[in-house]
């Protein structure tokens, strides 16, 4: 077992501290709701739920994308490596070592593999040398990219196109990421293999991740430590171990426990709601 499976958020040494924090779109719409979570350093943490749960917008108000949506963090604070976090720049977020890889493969599909690698190092200033050392690492995480190096980004599949996005956020030396849906329109087999590159990067590079995944099977399988999100709430957390093998967790997100997953809301089991929800 590596120290990183031994790591837990009350225990481990913090990288990211999400503190109660409440998030506004257009000034009117609540969609998180008080969500606190910490990921430790060189942890891998799971952000679970369904679609609309909040996943994604708890990962943009860490990296300060929300602005470009309309949308704020009205309480709580945001704490990475001991500092708060809200009114900085996505930019100056990266140049701290905190990125975010979207949901989606964003890349840009007129450049190159290699090309789309090298504006990851935008923001860094130790020189052509150690950039091109950096590329060097990202091509033997990703052997993949390195046979598509010279070819338009657009053209390659959407496995490559995945890697070539975390590949990206790589580049600028990052001490942690916040991936986003990364198993989303993936055949399973790339996906393992996305994911045990993640989990590579997490035990070799010390690199820790914050990713929010619909996939609660594979989340579970590489992280350390979870948190289940609905309606803009986190209704349980604890260790991805314990997580798994927990009946209302196979129940409601694994489909292993009834008749697949379902919404609390919807459920009539209503000593289990009150104690998921307590």
């Amino acid at each position: 077992m590596s120290v990183a499976e031994n790591l837990k958020p009350e225990t481990a040494e913090t990288i990211l501290s999400v503190n109660n924090i409440e998030v506004i779109y257009n000034h009117v719409i609540l969609v998180l709701k008080g969500v606190s979570l910490t990921v430790p350093k060189g942890g891998i943490v799971a952000l679970l739920g369904a679609n609309g749960a909040g996943k994604t917008t708890t990962l943009r108000a860490v990296s300060n994308l929300l602005r470009g949506e309309r949308g704020e963090v009205t309480k709580g604070n945001i704490i990475f490596n001991g500092d708060e976090i809200q009114d900085l720049t996505p930019n100056e977020l990266v140049q701290r070592g905190c990125i975010q890889v979207m949901e989606g493969r964003h890349c840009f599909g007129h450049l190159s593999i290699e090309e789309n690698l090298m504006t990851g190092a935008y923001t860094r200033k130790d020189g052509a040398a150690a950039v091109k050392d950096h590329l060097d690492l990202v091509y033997q995480y990703f052997p993949r990219l390195k046979e598509r190096r010279k070819s338009q980004a657009g053209y390659t599949s959407g496995g490559e196109q995945q890697m070539c996005a975390i590949g990206r956020a790589l580049m600028s030396k990052p001490s942690m990421i916040l991936l986003d849906e990364p198993s989303m329109g993936l055949a399973p087999q790339l996906v393992e293999e996305i994911f045990e590159i993640v989990r590579d990067l997490n035990q070799k590079e010390n690199v820790s991740f914050l990713l929010a995944e619909q996939n609660t099977n594979i989340a579970l399988k590489y992280a350390t430590y979870g948190y289940i999100l609905e309606s803009g709430r986190v209704v349980m957390d604890g260790d991805a171990k314990e997580l798994r093998e927990n009946e209302d967790v196979k129940e409601f997100y694994l489909g292993t426990g009834g008749e697949g997953r379902k919404s609390f809301k919807d459920v009539k089991h209503y000593r289990r709601r009150k104690r998921w929800l307590a």
